[in-house]
């Protein structure tokens, strides 16, 4: 019986650990961010699609795609954001499905799609169960902060910006909650996976 996981969390909720630990137990996880990465690498369809609607200046010298420069248009109007969305979404969905496909065909029992905004893109349609990684609002804020080497009100910012931990938790099939030690989360993630008879 093959399964399509989503796993989600918040920033600095440990999702990438979780991850990690899924694929060190064998299991072929489908990342949301390295399938973005893919879809505006020179030569792809949707960089020609972006350098035609936003101009060569979002360019580097050497043809890659200059986030920051893209970054200072999108972030100060929500239309070009959006003109940008429409253009980047449909090419990482067609990549991550093409990522879950190959997995299958080689075998795979189970695929883990890792999407940081699951519910908040209304991305639930592409998996048949979801995990979110949980931990509470302290926890995230003094990680984050530590992580990034940023001031309380810098954090509390970028966790703000997000739909609430609390508000995901409610949505999931399954949490983990990464409050505590790896350990723990661990204990969990396996004691989920026999729950689940999740197969690699």
């Amino acid at each position: 019986m093959k399964s399509i996981i989503g796993l989600t969390g918040g920033i600095a909720s440990g999702k990438s650990t979780v991850s990690k630990l899924l694929i060190q137990k064998g299991f072929t996880v489908v990342d949301a961010d390295a399938a973005a990465r893919k879809a505006v690498a020179p030569g792809e369809p949707a960089l020609e699609k972006i350098i035609e609607v936003f101009g060569e200046v979002i360019l580097n010298p050497d043809g890659t795609l200059n986030r920051s420069a893209l970054g200072d248009i999108i972030f100060t109007s929500e239309e070009r954001r959006k003109e940008l969305n429409g253009i980047v979404h449909p090419a990482v969905r067609a990549q991550m499905l093409a990522e879950k496909d190959q997995a299958f065909e080689s075998g795979k029992q189970t695929v883990i799609m890792d999407i940081p905004l699951l519910f908040e893109s209304n991305l639930t349609w592409m998996v048949d169960r979801t995990i979110v990684v949980y931990v509470d609002r302290e926890t995230q804020l003094k990680r984050l902060m530590k992580r990034n080497s940023l001031t309380v009100e810098e954090a509390t910012a970028r966790i703000q910006s997000q739909m609430p931990l609390q508000e995901k938790k409610n949505l999931a099939q399954a949490v983990l909650d990464n409050t505590g030690t790896i350990e723990n989360t661990l204990e969990q993630l396996d004691e989920l996976i026999v729950r689940w008879n999740l197969l690699p």
